[in-house]
C-alpha cells in the first residue's frame, strides 16, 4: 500500500443520483432479503404494518439529518453534529456506537449474502463466504470511491430489478388467506418493527460521506429523503407479496425468506433468480457499509478521537486506506463467529443510540431559518427511545452487548483524555 500520504482531504466525486444510489444500496439488502424472516416470526402477517411503521419512524429522524446536513454537510455527520452542538464526549460516544452498529450491520448483510449463495450452491460454508466477500469489497473500497460508486450503481439496478420481478411474478400466485389471522395491533408487530427498522438503517449513510458529494448542501438532504421514500414503497410491496405467497410461518423458518417465499410460485427458476438476487442485494449493502464505517473512523481520527493513522489518505486513490482495511478485516472476523439475529439486534441498538443523538443535535441547532419545526426532532427522539425499549423486550442480550460497547467507549474516551488533559477545542463551528 505504498505511495500514501498524510493529508486528510477527500475528493468530491458523487453526484445526486450517485448519492441516492449509495443510500438505496445501504438500505435495501440485508433487511428485506434476510430480516424479513425474523420479523415474520414476531409480527406474523402484520409484518407489512411493522415495515410501514418503521419507515414512518425513520422519516422523523431522517428530517433531523436533513436539517443538520442542510446547515453543514460534513464527513462524519452525526458524530460531528453531536460533538459540535452537544458535547465532545457525547459526540465521541455517538461516533463510537455508529461504528459498532455499522460494523455489525455489515456482518449481518454479508451473512445474508452467504445464506442466499448457499441456497444456490448447497453445502457452501456461509460464514466463510461472507468473510471472503468482506475482504473483496474492502479491496474495492481501497481502490477508490468512484469505482465503488459505479459498482454500487450497477448492483442497485440489479437488485431493484430482482425485487420488481418478485412483486410482479409473485402476484400471480398471491393467496390472501395467508394474511389470516391479521393482528396489526399486537405486541409482536411492535417487536417486529424494531427488527425491520434495521432494514432502514442505511438512510443517513450518504450524510457520513458528505465531503465526497458534489453540492453536498443540497444533494445530501435530497438523497436522504428520496432514498427513504423509494425503499419504503419497495419494502411494503415486497412484504405484501411475500406473506401472500407462503404465509408468515414459512418466512420465519428461513434465513433466505424471499427465496423460500418464491417456492410458493412452484417455479424453480424463479427461486434461483431470487437466491442470486438476494446475494447481489446483500453484497451491495456490504459495499456501502465498508464505505460508511471507514469514513466515520476517518472523521473521528481527524479529531484525534481515534488513532491518527486512520485519517491517512492514499495519494493515488484518494481514499482513507488505513481505515478501510481495518474496518474490512474486523468485519471479516466478526462474520466468522456471528449469529444473524444477535448481530442485527446489536446493530439496531447502536443505530438507535446514534439516532437519539442526531435528534438531540437537531434540537440544539439554532439557526435563523429552520427547515422544519423542532417538534419533528422531538417525535424522532421519542420514537428512537421507544424503539430502544422495545429492543430490550425482544432481545435483552442486545442491551447487555450495547451497554458493554458503551462502557468500552466511555473507558476509551476517559483514557484518551487522561493522556491529553490540556487539549483545547479549536476552530469549533456552532449552530448559533
Amino acid at each position: 500500500m505504498g505511495n500514501a500520504e498524510q493529508p486528510s482531504q477527500l475528493k468530491r466525486s458523487l453526484n445526486l443520483w450517485d448519492a441516492v444510489n449509495v443510500n438505496v444500496g445501504a438500505i435495501i439488502g440485508g433487511g428485506i432479503f434476510v430480516v424479513t424472516g425474523i420479523v415474520a416470526g414476531y409480527a406474523g402477517s402484520a409484518l407489512v404494518v411493522s415495515m410501514a411503521l418503521a419507515a414512518f419512524v425513520a422519516l422523523f429522524t431522517a428530517l433531523s439529518f436533513v436539517e443538520l446536513t442542510s446547515w453543514q454537510p460534513v464527513e462524519g455527520a452525526v458524530y460531528e453534529y453531536t460533538r459540535r452542538l452537544v458535547s465532545p464526549f457525547l459526540g465521541f460516544l455517538t461516533g463510537w456506537m455508529w461504528v459498532i452498529a455499522n460494523t455489525f450491520g455489515g456482518a449481518a448483510v454479508s451473512l445474508g449474502f452467504g445464506y442466499y449463495l448457499e441456497a444456490v450452491f448447497p453445502g457452501l460454508p456461509a460464514n466463510v463466504v461472507a468473510a471472503i466477500l468482506c475482504l473483496g469489497f474492502t479491496g474495492l473500497n481501497f481502490v477508490g470511491i468512484r469505482q465503488s460508486a459505479v459498482l454500487n450503481n450497477v448492483l442497485v439496478v440489479v437488485k431493484l430489478a430482482v425485487l420488481g420481478f418478485f412483486v410482479i411474478f409473485g402476484l400471480l400466485f398471491f393467496n390472501p388467506d395467508n394474511f389470516v389471522p391479521f393482528e396489526p395491533f399486537s405486541g409482536g408487530m411492535l417487536l417486529g418493527m424494531c427488527f425491520i427498522f434495521f432494514a432502514f438503517g442505511g438512510f443517513p449513510r450518504v450524510a457520513v460521506m458528505a465531503e465526497e458529494v458534489k453540492d453536498a448542501k443540497h444533494n445530501v438532504p435530497r438523497a436522504v429523503l428520496l432514498s427513504l421514500l423509494i425503499c419504503a414503497v419497495i419494502y411494503v410491496l415486497v412484504g405484501i407479496v411475500a406473506v401472500g405467497l407462503v404465509g408468515p410461518a414459512v418466512l420465519a423458518s428461513s434465513n433466505a425468506p424471499l427465496s423460500v417465499a418464491m417456492v410458493g410460485s412452484g417455479s424453480t427458476l424463479a427461486v434461483q433468480v431470487l437466491a442470486v438476487g438476494g446475494a447481489i442485494a446483500t453484497a451491495s449493502v456490504l459495499l456501502a457499509a465498508v464505505l460508511g464505517v471507514s469514513r466515520m473512523a476517518f472523521s473521528m481520527s481527524r479529531r484525534s478521537d481515534m488513532p491518527k493513522a486512520l485519517s491517512r489518505v492514499h495519494a493515488r486513490f484518494g481514499t482513507p486506506y488505513v481505515a478501510i482495511w481495518i474496518v474490512g478485516i474486523v468485519m471479516s472476523v466478526v462474520v466468522l463467529f456471528a449469529n444473524l439475529t444477535s448481530v442485527v439486534a446489536v446493530s439496531t441498538f447502536g443505530l438507535l443510540f446514534s439516532y437519539v443523538c442526531a435528534n438531540i443535535s437537531s434540537l440544539k441547532l439554532k439557526t435563523k431559518r429552520r427547515m422544519y419545526p423542532k417538534a419533528v426532532s422531538v417525535v424522532g427522539l421519542c420514537a428512537s427511545l421507544l424503539l430502544l425499549a422495545f429492543i430490550f423486550f425482544a432481545t435483552p442480550m442486545s442491551w447487555l452487548a450495547g451497554i458493554a460497547f458503551l462502557t468500552a467507549g466511555v473507558t476509551i474516551y476517559w483514557v484518551k483524555n487522561r493522556r491529553k488533559p490540556n487539549v483545547s477545542e479549536s476552530s469549533e463551528l456552532t449552530g448559533r
